[in-house]
């Protein structure tokens, strides 16, 4: 499973708390962030996180290549609605790539629990529960 991970400046300490929850299931995944993002979730969370660029300086638009050619099956985009972005344009791509290739994108923390929590299950095998995240 290749999951991107991506936060806004606001949202980063809340992808360290989500990234925290579902440790161990994403410690069995090929991550790839962009860069700030992933020095945070290698050096708070301790995962393996294959680093892009920062958003601002193309890692969406890297992150977004990757996706449109298949490397990328679910992204966690925790998107700063109420601060303005130099770089929309490039967020927007990505986001649209999402939507033209069907890879499933949450853009807060309510969605990302629900998608990491849904490919936890998916993932851990008939007859296992899943291995991280709060119980509903």
């Amino acid at each position: 499973m290749n999951i991107a991970l991506i936060a806004h400046d606001q949202k980063k300490d809340d992808m360290v708390m989500v990234a925290t929850e579902f440790a161990t299931f994403l410690s069995r995944c090929h991550l790839l962030a962009t860069g700030t993002t992933g020095g945070r979730l290698q050096n708070e969370v301790g995962l393996d996180v294959e680093r892009c660029l920062s958003g601002p300086l193309g890692g969406d638009l890297q992150i977004g290549a990757r996706l449109a050619v298949g490397e990328v099956d679910a992204v966690i985009f925790l998107r700063d609605p109420m601060t303005p972005q130099p770089h929309e344009p490039d967020i927007n791509a990505l986001v649209r790539a999402c939507d033209v290739h069907n890879v499933p994108c949450a853009t807060n923390v309510a969605g990302a629990r629900l998608l990491l929590r849904e490919l936890d299950w998916l993932n851990s095998g008939p007859g296992r529960a899943p291995t991280s995240g709060p119980v509903a």
